[in-house]
């Protein structure tokens, strides 16, 4: 059962859609939220297979939501289902990261229509690299073994599994800053903000330890916004 979490602030049309999936064969767990902020919540304790969001919302809209997914999840497939639909709002609906936008209203025939083709396109590139592995510079990071391989020296280094996932974050923006907030939103699940950036400053000083002697790889902090893995 595919489980999707619907972001949206009518409550009505929030009501028809999750209904209308629901009955469809083949069924859809559906999680919901009525704005941006409660549904970056649900995204993080429900785990989504897919999100449909509204973009005019208040409290926090969807593009702002979405945004905030991007800097931490670039694989949950987002689908915006709005009213605004000129050119530059849709430009700007891809260009924040969502894999399609579609007009309102709708039926949900329809929506599982994209939704069946999305998760189709999703499971194409993934059936393409299954390894979990990611490359910068000399090294190769298994994010599922938690190791990292030097590929000059064929050093293979076993890392925790936090260590790992905080590299493949770094590794898979670099040469591009990552937030603190995000990462510790993320690999953190405390109400201790102090704990977890003091946790996470620990994390950091070991992963610079394994590019010490490695020039061409350094994690740069950028003061007062994040962290950067700088691949020369």
């Amino acid at each position: 059962m595919i489980k999707l979490l619907l972001v949206e602030d009518d409550a009505n049309l929030s009501y028809i859609v999750k209904s209308g999936l629901q009955d469809l064969i083949g069924g859809y767990e559906v999680g919901t939220a009525a704005n941006g902020k409660e549904g970056l919540k649900a995204w993080e304790e429900f785990q989504p297979d897919i999100i449909i969001s509204d973009i005019d919302m208040p409290v926090m809209d969807g593009y702002e939501m979405v945004r905030r997914i991007r800097e931490t999840d670039g694989d949950t497939p987002v689908l915006f289902a709005s009213a605004l639909v000129l050119p530059s709002d849709v430009k700007k609906g891809y260009e924040i990261g969502a894999n399609n936008y579609v007009k309102k209203p709708f039926v949900p025939d329809e929506m599982d229509a994209h939704i069946h083709a999305i998760l189709k396109m999703k499971e194409g590139a993934k059936s393409k690299d299954e390894t979990g592995c990611c490359k910068f510079g000399a090294y190769t990071l298994n994010a599922v073994r938690a190791t990292l391989r030097n590929n000059d020296t064929d050093q293979m280094r076993t890392l925790t599994v936090r260590e790992a996932k905080i590299l493949q974050l770094l590794a898979d923006n670099k040469n591009e800053v990552v937030r603190r907030e995000a990462i510790l939103s993320r690999y953190w699940d405390t109400e201790d903000d102090y704990f977890a950036s003091r946790s996470l400053d620990v994390f950091i000083s070991k992963l610079r330890k394994l590019f010490e002697k490695d020039e061409r790889i350094e994690i740069k902090t950028v003061r007062g916004v994040g962290l950067m893995l700088v691949v020369r």
